[in-house]
């Protein structure tokens, strides 16, 4: 479309193409290829500045960095993200990549630097700058606090599994119904932090409601936490809730075939 509208009216095609450009890194990350998914987040990125978006490639940073985070590059995740942190930049993209650094610091321990982060993020994205833009949200959209949800996806990396079932029973709970994808990213991580601080009946009855919707979102991302969730919960095979679920993870967890 952009190739074949005249140069005034060529941006607007151009901003569309890349916002699905971006939506398509998502999905590129979700089925697991995330060499895709960088490519696809950086053709966004090109196309939103040809568009005249000076933005949109800051957040691609942001996306970059949500790759290497499931990677477990902490190091990358934290200079990626402190790449979209600019002054210039809108309240929400400042925010978000504070996020990010935050949930890098958490990966290797850092609690200091990772509440700081936090604090920022709080800030920004509660600032009125971030809450009154007239252009399609960037990052999630059901997420009512997405600050309070990423403290308690760090308090686990950090440690600290009871707070964090804690943050992520209060966040999870105002997730709306139909968002299923959310619902099983953050519900996952909750079922995590509740195995993690020995509550393992009430981790494998919130695990076991995730799992019945899984099939209608699959989802690398989410596969990782679930992963992560049946190494924690091996520790408790003694446990009848555990071997009851034990069946229902590895169907999720098993390679699919055609």
């Amino acid at each position: 479309m952009a190739a074949d509208t005249p140069s005034a009216t060529r941006a607007p095609a151009l901003l569309l193409a890349s916002r699905f450009a971006e939506f398509t890194g998502w999905m590129a990350q979700e089925a697991g290829d995330s060499d895709a998914a960088l490519r696809w987040t950086g053709e966004a990125a090109e196309l939103a500045r040809v568009g005249g978006d000076p933005y949109l490639g800051s957040y691609a940073l942001v996306r970059r960095a949500l790759v290497t985070l499931y990677g477990g590059d902490a190091a990358s995740t934290v200079a990626l993200a402190r790449r979209a942190q600019s002054d210039e930049l809108p309240p929400r993209i400042r925010g978000l990549a504070a996020q990010r650094e935050a949930q890098g610091h958490a990966l290797v321990g850092d609690e200091r630097d990772c509440l700081r982060s936090l604090d920022r993020a709080r800030e920004l994205l509660d600032s009125d700058d971030a809450r009154s833009g007239t252009e399609p949200v960037i990052g999630t959209t059901h997420v009512s606090d997405p600050a309070a949800m990423t403290t308690g996806w760090c308090l686990h990396d950090l440690g600290r599994p009871k707070a964090a079932a804690e943050a992520l029973d209060q966040e999870c709970r105002r997730l709306p119904p139909h968002a299923l994808r959310t619902r099983a990213r953050y519900g996952f991580r909750r079922s995590l932090a509740h195995a993690a601080s020995g509550e393992v009946e009430h981790a494998c009855t919130i695990a076991g409601e995730l799992l019945a919707m899984m099939p209608a979102v699959p989802s690398a991302t989410v596969n990782s936490d679930v992963r992560r969730l049946a190494r924690e919960l091996s520790r408790f095979r003694s446990s009848r809730a555990v071997r009851d679920l034990q069946p229902a993870l590895a169907g999720v967890l098993a390679p699919a075939h055609d």
